[in-house]
This record gives structure tokens, sequence and C-alpha cells, in this order.
């Protein structure tokens, strides 16, 4: 982040007081470790917020991914099937296991995977041999898949499911917590999320069994022996305990936290609705969004890189929408399914700054240069 004086963030970290008990009372008793009484109990809070069975708190939600494809005997060679409008961490980890990332364009409702374009990629791989091992889905920007349909897709094929829900602690689908209705879902507990340990995720599921393989994998795959025996590759994926205590202290907030970044949509819906062709990112009647970023769709004449540069230069920081995947070097030869929706919001869309910190000044502010920025003078 750049500290500059007024800058109006994308996203900052908001602290509420009680992360510091947490950390203090680890410093206190020693557990400056990646072990201790803070890391079982963010699992415990997690688990009480979602109802998982299980979790996991791992160093970060790429690491949950990659955790999740292996503990699925995800293996070099299969196809995974991930969405094209995504952030590169979410497919990196298809790549860490040698897998194949195959694109799925966006659905209009929600903007992420689209159920008719995932059916159309399931059966042309499977016509052509290749083994579909698992699908990745996305809760982009904390809006929840369709995962009414995606889930009706993945049980007729048998093809198991991990949540990408980096964005959407606190997002539901049906009352239910997304990353619930895989056999594995993943939190990011990154700096601008909704919930933060400065760095950090976790994974969640049902299965005891694959919590206990994703627990081994992230301590080495060390069998806890006394003398461990090593049969496997793991990885030094552990939360430490004084992260985990600042995410105790920050998970005692998660919906007060979700209720501020809702009414900051609210804000800017109702402030920016008299600009004509402008479009939000839209809440179905099963969705409910934790609304982690405000996401707009300009107006076609206008270009979002130019007005991202504009707020800039009023101290304002603003994101583009994610790339889609397919159109990145990393992934020119990787099958896409689509109709090119995804370029289309990728072309229009703009990240407001949503953090649950802002002051309503700063929101005027924000809301004050863009209507300058996108009404007819």
């Amino acid at each position: 982040m750049n500290y500059r004086p007024g800058r109006i963030f994308l996203s900052a970290p908001h602290m509420g007081g009680h992360e510091k008990n947490y950390v203090l009372k680890a410093i206190e008793d020693n557990w400056v470790t990646t072990a201790g009484p803070n890391l079982a109990g963010l699992e415990h809070d997690i688990c009480q917020h979602t109802n998982a069975r299980h979790a996991v708190a791992l160093s970060s939600g790429t690491a949950g991914l990659h955790l999740a494809l292996r503990t699925l005997g995800v293996k070099a060679g299969d196809d995974v099937l991930c969405p094209t409008l995504t952030h590169v961490a979410t497919a990196n980890p298809i790549l860490y296991v040698g897998a194949t990332p195959v694109l799925i364009d966006s659905e209009p409702e929600t903007w992420n995977m689209c159920p008719g374009a995932l059916r159309e990629a399931i059966t042309t791989r499977q016509k052509q041999g290749k083994k579909i091992a698992a699908i990745m889905l996305v809760h982009l920007f904390g809006m929840p898949a369709n995962l009414k349909e995606i889930m009706q897709v993945a049980e007729e094929f048998e093809i198991p499911v991990v949540e990408d829900a980096a964005h959407a602690l606190g997002s539901r689908y049906s009352g239910h917590q997304v990353g619930t209705f895989g056999q594995a879902g993943v939190f990011s507990f990154d700096g601008n999320k909704i919930v933060t340990t400065s760095g950090g995720g976790a994974l969640i599921t049902g299965y005891e069994h694959l919590a206990n393989e994703a627990r081994t994998l992230a301590a080495q795959a060390n069998d806890a022996a006394e003398n461990p025996q090593y049969d496997q590759v793991g990885y030094n994926y552990r939360l430490s305990n004084i992260s985990a205590g600042i995410g105790r202290g920050q998970m005692e907030l998660l919906e007060m936290r979700v209720k501020q970044r809702r009414n900051i949509f609210a804000y800017y819906e109702q402030q920016l609705a008299p600009i004509e062709n402008l479009a939000f990112q839209a809440e179905s009647k099963v969705c409910f969004s934790n609304r982690w970023l405000t996401i707009i769709l300009l107006p076609g004449e206008h270009q979002p890189a130019s007005i991202k540069q504009a707020l800039e230069e009023e101290n304002i920081e603003t994101r583009l929408l994610c790339k889609p995947l397919h159109l990145q070097p990393l992934f020119q030869n990787s099958p896409y399914f689509g109709d090119g929706l995804s370029e289309r919001l990728y072309n229009r869309g703009l990240c407001l700054p949503s953090g649950s910190s802002l002051y309503e000044e700063e929101l005027e502010k924000v809301s004050k240069v863009l209507k300058r920025l996108l009404e007819p003078s």
C-alpha cells in the first residue's frame, strides 16, 4: 500500500482492537511459532461461523487451493475446470500439480462460472479422452456463484468441487456460507480481505480425511513420528500463532464488517444511480454477498484505465477487473469455453474503494469525482 496523506484506499485492513489481546497473550506465553492456542482457536471460530466440520489455518488462500487439489488426488495431465474471470492465484495451483487449467467463461447474472459453458467443457474434454479431476469455482468479489446449477453439473458427472471463496467469507447462498457446498472451500486472510491475519488463509471441508491430509501436507508431510518417515512431497504452509491471533480478533467483527461493506455498496448504488448506462454487480434472491468490493460497469464510452488514472490523480485507489486468464500469456494454450462475456466485463469494470474503515466524507468524495468524470458536461 502507498500510504500517502489523505489517500482513499481500495480495501485497507481494519483492526477492531481485540486483535492485540490475542497477539500479546501469545507473546507472553512464548507461543511465537507455527503452533499454539490461537491456531486452534481460529480454526474453531471459522467452523463456528461457517458450520464447516473442519478448518485448517494456512499461510495463504493459494496454499489452501493447492492443498485442496492435492488431497483430492489431482495429478499431472488431469483437467481442472476454473473460471477465466478470476485472479491468477486461482489457476496457479492447478499448474503447481501439473494439471491443465480449462477456462470457463462468465454468466451474466453473477459474473461467475457459467453452468452452460461448464457443461460444454466437460462433454467436449471427455470426448477428447481427458480426465476431469476437479471443478474449481470462484465467488468473485464476494458474489456467490450459481451454485445450484454448477453443483448439479458436478454431481451429474461425478466431479469434485473446490470453492475459491477467497473474497467471500460472510457470503451466503440459499442461507448457507459459500465454501461449504463442495468437497473443500478456501478463504483468504490477506491484508485487503474482509477478515485479515496480515497474510494467511484457511481450508474448510466436511471430510475429516481431507482435513487431516491437508494439515499433514502443510507441515512438510511430517507423519508426527519421533523419527519421521517421508513418502511424499510436503510444504511449509503453516500459519503462525501470532497471525492467527490477529484473525481471532477479526472474526469477532465479521458480521459488522459485512454490514459495513454492504452499506458502502448501497451508498454507491444510490449516489451513482443518475449516471446513465452505469451498472453494478447484481444480487439474486438466493445470493447474499459480503460486498467485499463494490464493482461498477462504466458507460460504454469510458475506458476503465482512464477513469482509474483520473481517480488516482485525486488520491483515490481503484482497481481494474481481473484480466481474463485466457488473455494472459501464461494461459494462452489453455482450453477456453465461452462467448467472450468475461472480456466485455473486463473492458467496462472498475473496483471502487470498499474498505469498512472508510468515512462517509471519503465515500462522498469518490462519488462526486465519479459523477464529474462520467456525467455528460
